[in-house]
């Protein structure tokens, strides 16, 4: 019997990670199948347990879920403890495990398939919430000269700069950013989601810098503004592949190849 996994959320039917992992799993010649759980937003922690309960193995989360999940795991990676959010959930013995891997997906996605250097640059991250808590840890880590985090709320965004105090960080709100510039600009919002658009001021972008949008597989207004204003602009559909790609090394201890499926994915 294949060993079984799911993406737990809500909604889920939209969600591409069985795809994903299918095509993981032929390349790598892993046994497993790969299920979309749609929880009520009342009951994530009964559909988790009852996954485990009838022999899954481990469960990918996406919205609204993240924060619960973290409250929910047993044990918790470093990752996630930084974020207070978990996508990736692991099923043993000892119970339910926790990892977060959107940062590191996000981090291989800028060096790995994008080629761009994370160490030294100026970066600007627009949002405070369960999506920026999951990707700053890595992006500090990787030697960001400064961290901009800008929120409509200036104080989510200093409470955010307080949960890290060794990195290079700052908190500002939108309107306290005109004359700064930054090689990398990241939404972070959710404002995508529903193709609303954040006001940034002119000259927000130095030369050659990228703008990536988190939200994958549709051209928001914030990627329109980059390009218009001479930026690369690219979407999140090679960090929502290198994520998986994480999750799937947690569970199989094998990584597999990623190139060929966020090709794949971009024309699906």
């Amino acid at each position: 019997m294949s060993d079984r996994y799911a993406v737990i959320g809500n909604p889920v039917a939209h969600s591409k990670s069985p795809w994903i992992h299918a095509e993981f799993a032929r390349a790598t010649g892993q046994d497993i199948e790969y299920l979309r759980l749609e929880a009520p937003l009342d009951g994530f922690g009964r559909t988790v347990e009852e996954f485990r309960a009838a022999g899954g193995k481990g469960a990918n989360v996406t919205l609204p879920f993240k924060e619960e999940a973290f409250r929910h795991c047993a044990a918790l990676s470093p990752r996630a403890r930084a974020a207070q959010a978990v996508n990736t959930l692991i099923f043993d013995s000892a119970g339910v495990r926790g990892d977060n891997t959107d940062g590191a997906g996000l981090l291989r996605d800028l060096t790995a398939n994008l080629g761009r250097a994370i160490a030294g640059r100026r970066i600007l991250l627009m949002g405070a919430g369960g999506a920026a808590r999951g990707v700053l840890g890595p992006l500090a880590e990787a030697g960001a000269a400064r961290i901009v985090i800008a929120n409509r709320t200036p104080a989510k965004a200093a409470q955010l700069v307080a949960s890290h105090p060794r990195a290079p960080l700052e908190a500002r709100g939108y309107e306290a950013l005109a004359g700064n510039s930054f090689d990398l600009v990241i939404n972070a919002t959710s404002a995508g989601l529903g193709g609303g658009s954040v006001e940034l001021p002119e000259g927000i972008f130095r030369p050659d810098a990228l703008a990536y949008e988190l939200v994958y597989g549709r051209d928001t207004p914030f990627l329109a503004f980059a390009r218009a204003a001479g930026a690369a602009a690219c979407d999140g559909t090679g960090m929502l592949v290198e994520q998986a790609a994480e999750s799937f090394f947690l569970w199989r201890g094998v990584r597999p190849q990623t190139a060929p499926v966020i090709a794949a994915l971009r024309v699906r």
